[in-house]
């Protein structure tokens, strides 16, 4: 029994000593639960900590602990680290994304307001800061903001059955932006790194997508040319 009761407890000793390692950069899962999407945040947090000596943590949560608001959450969950340490926190019902670091001296190595801007592209954010400004100045402020990594993918449409793989797809690529950011700022190459093919994937597509929009934009002017051209004859 003896024996028994050591082996038990070494089991679990082990069990808890791999659950840390798996959850040191994916700190909190509660939302997605899925093994390659915790090795490839583990992969890619633990060689930005190692280069860099900055500890990137993502927090997937259900929810935002009650009587708590999400900065509330970040400050108190940053409380818990000593090396410096950048949070990015999801919650799935609060519908609320955020960022924060533990040492001011941090955010000069990543543009956090880009990391969180709801458009992805200048044309989207000059069209946003038509219809909303209300000056001139904050018309300014609207066009220039943009290159989000995460807002502009989970504002998508998914079924209930995606959900889960556009919430882990949206906020690894916000993960990505801020590595990729960091290390760039640092001049470290980060060998796990998609930053550079992943832009290149997004350049791409939103070339092809506003592509169509101007085809169709080119299309429907001679369309209309061709009506009113066709009224003219049959006058």
């Amino acid at each position: 029994m003896k024996f028994l009761n050591r082996g038990l407890y070494a089991l679990i000793l082990t069990i808890v000593f791999q659950t840390q390692l798996v959850a040191e950069y994916l700190y909190k899962d509660e939302v997605i639960n899925k093994i390659a999407f915790t090795e490839q945040v583990e992969i890619l947090g633990k060689e930005l900590y190692e280069k860099t000596g900055v500890s990137l943590r993502l927090m997937m949560l259900k929810k935002v602990p009650q009587g708590m608001n999400i900065a509330q959450y970040e400050i108190a969950m940053l409380k818990e680290f000593t090396e410096p340490t950048i949070v990015l926190v999801f919650s799935k019902e609060d519908k609320e994304i955020d960022l924060m670091a533990n040492d001011d001296s941090l955010y000069k190595y990543f543009n956090k307001r880009q990391v969180l801007s709801p458009t992805a592209s200048p044309v989207q954010a000059f069209m946003m800061a038509i219809v909303y400004a209300n000056s001139w100045e904050s018309f300014n402020e609207l066009r220039k903001d943009h290159g989000g990594s995460i807002l502009p993918l989970i504002a998508g449409k998914a079924k209930p059955e995606q959900l889960k793989g556009m919430y882990a797809g949206s906020m690894f690529n916000g993960y990505i932006d801020i590595a990729h950011q960091i290390s760039t700022s640092k001049g470290i190459v980060l060998e796990n790194d998609p930053g550079d093919a992943n832009q290149q994937s997004i350049f791409y597509l939103k070339l092809v997508f506003y592509g169509f929009i101007f085809y169709g934009i080119v299309m429907y002017i001679k369309r209309k040319l061709y009506l009113r051209r066709q009224k003219r004859e049959q006058k």
